[in-house]
């Protein structure tokens, strides 16, 4: 078993006499940690000697002794544990005689974990399967920390259980337990005469959903009618969550819990029990179904001329995918086999779809053009293919009306229902999304970047100057080696996105106002905004707002946690799918850069892998963090981000999600 060094304190001074903080422990293979303290861009590196037996996840107190200098971070030692991570670790049961470990292959937990073997072995553990272990305690004077096993969850290689361990890992529910499918299984699928009282009906409007082709649920819809005055009248209709999920219910608590729904690879593991998001809510052609709606009167020039919102009840006329929609759009063969009616609506909705998002852009919305990467996998969960998923004008279509739709809600709420005014000082207590302007710092250090290729980004004393610096940045640089990097870049000096009720605006978008109303089905703030929502136009008085805060933090928590989810199911196919490519060579660009090695994507997969530093045998390179560079201590030869070169397969690592390349040569 892997045994911790001791730890020891600094002999000469007391921890005590140093500044302290609070953050969140983050460890490596090797033992030592980091800990992100909230608020600070720059985390504490603290020696494995100096954790106090603390782990991946833990929150931990840090006394901080050395500050951070030009080139090193700050160092400390940590003098308590807070609390314990809940979030279990994976690894693989280990029976030995009466005694039992879960043997861990974790790039974020060294040590094994000391179990109770009967306590797995009633659950089904055998020796050799994958299993969840949350750590319960860890003494001073204990070899290995000690916990219990949360779930067994099957033999290493096989797909489910690989993907049930990525949502183990990361604390998140695979099923959902009797009692909540039970629940939702009772609620009837029969619309009533008191279920459409006081909706406007629009049944006889005619409407349409787009989505992706392997959509099981539908939850927003558009409908399209040309009016008298040359004006068109658009709704964006999404499906009502709300009414069907009620506050405190058994499925309205696990869905407040879960705050999303998952995105893996090869599965979705949704907010909400199938009766709800595959049937009841989904907005699925020729049933009447009942919306949330924003119905909007708009010019032929995209201009709104009014609004409406409320409750509805519709009536789909047709279900597209986003590649006949865009068939249509381009005039392609395939569109005449869509109606008249249709094809008319689509064209229609496609060009003032068109100017709405121009006007964004206009107004100061960054554009980033970064496309997202699309495994492909077959009916075992095998990977088959990596592609680059492209968003077309079908995608920006849908895109567009519903950034409308939100932004609306929230300016309706935020006005006091007085549209396109000065945000009122009786604003009720509601759910934004939200996102701050970018980091100063980190502007400043793209702006250095910039530099080393020749360009100058221009005035960033304000947000509309960088989103208008950095619109010429990129359009200067396109099409060129570096404009990946300098994009790359530029979205690490972005903040995140999160919910609040103190409306900040959204910097990415540059909009004053911008909610979540359009996806109740998978975002537990939706469901919260539609809420609000009915609660005001009843004439209801604003809603307790520390409530609402702690929903909306919880919410931005669970938003992080799935996309890391995410993040891990993609690269464990993608390190599947590049197992039989060892030895194989690629040309490729270099996409990041650090103290250890350098981050190379592939052509034309866009795969990443690592060449480490340590393994270019012709020269001992350093990392220039002031340049972003990495310069050969011999040669003066240097490796900068965007640079081509050619490399090699090295090694896969599928426990750890890690994929090895060998430097060949530098394009030039």
């Amino acid at each position: 078993m892997k045994k911790k060094r001791n730890n020891s304190t600094r002999g000469h001074k007391s921890p005590k006499s140093f500044p302290q903080a609070t953050g969140i422990a983050r460890m490596s293979r090797d033992g030592f940690i980091f800990v992100e303290i909230e608020g600070q861009d720059d985390d504490v590196y603290v020696k494995s000697t100096r954790t106090r037996n603390a782990l991946n996840g833990d929150t931990v107190r840090v006394a901080i002794y050395k500050e951070k200098a030009r080139d090193r971070r700050r160092e400390g030692e940590v003098v308590e544990i807070v609390e314990r991570s809940k979030k279990p670790f994976v690894g693989v049961l280990h029976f030995v005689g009466a005694q039992a470990w879960v043997l861990m292959q974790s790039r974020t937990m060294p040590y094994d974990i000391a179990i109770d073997q009967q306590q797995a072995l009633e659950m089904g553990g055998k020796s050799g399967m994958k299993a969840a272990v949350v750590v319960d305690r860890w003494e001073k004077n204990e070899i290995n920390p000690w916990g219990h096993v949360t779930d067994v969850l099957g033999y290493p290689g096989e797909n489910d259980t690989e993907m049930h361990a990525i949502l183990a890992e990361f604390g998140l529910p695979y099923r959902f337990e009797k009692e909540v499918e039970d629940a939702a299984d009772s609620i009837s699928e029969a619309i009533t005469a008191e279920d459409i009282k006081g909706r406007k009906d629009f049944r006889d409007t005619f409407t349409f959903t787009i989505d992706p082709a392997d959509a099981k649920d539908f939850d927003d819809a558009l409908s399209f009618k040309a009016l008298k005055n040359g004006n068109y009248e658009v709704g964006v209709h999404i499906a009502d969550v709300s009414y069907y999920v009620k506050p405190g219910s058994v499925v309205d608590k696990e869905a407040q819990t879960r705050g999303t729904s998952v995105y893996l690879v090869d599965r979705t593991v949704p907010m909400l029990p199938e009766k709800l998001c595959n049937k009841l809510c989904s907005l699925r052609p020729d049933e009447d179904k009942l919306t949330f709606s924003t119905v909007f009167e708009i010019s032929p020039k995209a201009e709104v001329v009014k609004q409406w919102i409320g409750r509805t009840v519709i009536r789909s006329n047709a279900r597209l995918n986003y590649e006949q929609a865009q068939d249509i759009i381009t005039g392609a063969p395939a569109a005449k086999d869509f109606s008249e009616e249709l094809n008319n609506a689509i064209t229609i909705l496609n060009g003032i779809a068109s100017i709405l998002r121009e006007n964004k852009f206009k107004n100061g919305a960054i554009r980033f053009e970064r496309p997202e990467m699309k495994v492909e996998i077959d009916e075992n969960g095998k990977p088959t293919g990596v592609h680059q998923a492209i968003s077309n004008e079908s995608h920006w279509l849908i895109e567009e009306f519903m950034l409308l739709a939100n932004r609306t809600v929230a300016e309706f709420i935020a006005t006091d229902g007085k549209m396109n005014m000065t945000t009122s000082k009786k604003a009720k207590t509601f759910i934004y999304r939200v996102h701050a302007e970018p980091n100063t710092e980190k502007i400043q250090g793209l702006r250095d970047f910039a530099g080393n290729f020749g360009y100058k980004l221009g005035e960033t004393g304000s947000g509309k100057e960088i989103s208008k610096s950095l619109a010429e940045l990129f359009d200067k640089a396109k099409d060129k080696p570096e404009f990946g990097a300098l994009e790359m870049l530029a979205l690490r000096s972005m903040a995140k996105a999160t919910y609040t009720t103190d409306n900040i605006g959204h910097y990415g978008l540059a909009f004053k106002y911008y909610t979540h109303f359009t996806s109740p089905i998978r975002r537990y703030p939706d469901t919260m905004v539609h809420r609000l929502l009915t609660l005001y136009l009843d004439g209801k008085e604003s809603q307790n707002k520390d409530y609402y805060e702690q929903q909306a933090k919880h919410a931005s928590e669970r938003e992080i946690i799935a996309a890391e989810a995410e993040r891990a199911s993609i690269k464990y196919k993608v390190v599947e799918f590049m197992q039989d490519k060892l030895g194989q060579e690629f040309d490729g660009m270099i996409s990041g850069l650090t103290e250890w090695g350098m981050y190379v994507e592939i052509e034309p997969t866009k795969i990443e892998g690592m060449v480490p530093l340590r393994t270019i045998k012709s020269d001992f390179f350093e990392f220039d963090e002031n340049h972003y560079r990495l310069v050969g201590k011999r040669s003066r030869k240097v490796f900068r981000l965007g640079d081509s070169v050619r490399i090699k397969v090295k090694a896969t690592n599928l426990e750890q999600k890690l994929l090895d390349y060998e430097l060949i040569e530098k394009i030039k």
